[in-house]
């Protein structure tokens, strides 16, 4: 990961919302074109009809290239000294009828783009404002590498708003990836407490943490946990030794990608169909799907395996069974079933039910 940017940098902390418009720069760029386009054009208007003006400091001296340039600035500026001056009638007319056009199309560039400066930046702070009242139950995905941008759209395609996730990352690259996606980010380093304020930590439901350095997801972790008890963290290691430590500073689920790849590596080579199996539920809306959902009324007290879903672990008070523990020989009300089904079925479908049954919560 590259090192991270200094505290007193001026986009530290800094929140950015994807934009929606055309980039300034080309549009200061085009009217900067146009203004000096109306310029020169009055210049050499100006120019060509020289006989038709004259110097009252110096009547009898010839109107040059520097007398129309510094006409044609201070009528167009609206200044007017009055030392050089139409006198002709062709000159006048031509004043009347295509400089103060002119004039007025240079001014109102030039105040037109003054003013679309101060809207655009009253319009980014009103967008950032309400962002911010509105953001709240949101995932928060620290580090948008290649694991974080899989991460979202794992959760865009099982019906998470995008609206709904802000990025924290200090990279440019990362800025421009998460406004590619639609993404919110704050950018700036998210072991730091500002940093992570800024992105409403505090109020999010889910913490995915996915930098490519283990002690900076640890730091993250740590100043994530602080910030909010609450908040479900997902976080990835590079190295299974570091589990433990992610575990004690306060994730909640822990993701080994090296020993996660490496295992599906040496599965595929031993058994290629089991590795071609295990892809398949990694891969998202074709053939096989692994999901969550939650036990039907029509459920309770029947075995894991007399369901016509393939159950494959029981949630039950917050712990994790496997079909065959002793545990949960019969499902209770409150258990949620950990399914593998068809991807066409909706792996993550409404609830209560999955097929517009009624769910056999633990309020029943």
């Amino acid at each position: 990961m590259p090192d991270r940017p200094p505290h007193h940098s001026a986009a530290h902390g800094r929140v950015a919302l994807p934009d929606r418009q055309r980039s300034p720069w080309f549009e200061l760029f085009k009217r900067l074109g146009a203004a000096i386009g109306i310029l020169v054009g009055t210049v050499l208007l100006v120019y060509v009809d020289r006989e038709g003006y004259t110097d009252n400091n110096d009547p009898t001296r010839a109107v040059d290239l520097v007398d129309a340039l510094y006409y044609t600035t201070v009528t167009l500026s609206t200044t007017g000294y009055g030392d050089i001056a139409p006198v002709s009638t062709q000159a006048r007319l031509v004043n009347a009828f295509v400089i103060t056009p002119a004039r007025v199309g240079f001014l109102v560039l030039l105040i037109g783009t003054t003013l679309e400066v101060l809207a655009s930046q009253g319009r980014e702070m009103f967008r950032v404002n309400r962002w911010r009242k509105r953001m709240a139950e949101h995932v928060v995905v620290i580090g948008y590498g290649t694991k974080g941008r899989r991460a979202v759209d794992t959760l865009v395609q099982h019906g998470w708003d995008r609206d709904g996730v802000v990025v924290v990352d200090p990279r440019q690259t990362a800025m421009d990836d998460a406004h590619a996606d639609g993404l919110a980010i704050v950018i700036g380093d998210a072991t730091r407490r500002d940093v992570l304020r800024r992105a409403r930590v505090a109020e999010a439901t889910q913490v995915v943490i996915t930098t490519d350095r283990d002690d900076t997801n640890v730091l993250a972790t740590l100043t994530v946990r602080q910030l909010n008890p609450e908040a479900f963290i997902v976080t990835a290691v590079r190295e299974q030794e570091n589990v433990p430590l992610m575990r004690q500073s306060g994730a909640d689920s822990v993701i080994t990608s090296s020993d996660a790849v490496g295992r599906l590596l040496g599965l595929s080579s031993l058994s290629p169909a089991l590795g071609s199996v295990m892809e398949d539920l990694l891969t998202y809306g074709e053939g096989l799907e692994v999901a969550e959902r939650d036990l039907l009324v029509t459920e309770v007290g029947k075995a894991p395996q007399s369901l016509p879903d393939q159950v494959i672990a029981v949630v039950r008070d917050e712990r994790v069974y496997r079909y065959f523990d002793p545990v949960v020989t019969q499902l209770a009300r409150g258990d949620h079933l950990i399914v593998v089904r068809p991807a066409q079925e909706l792996a993550w479908a409404p609830r209560p039910g999955t097929h517009g049954e009624a769910s056999a919560s633990a309020e029943d």
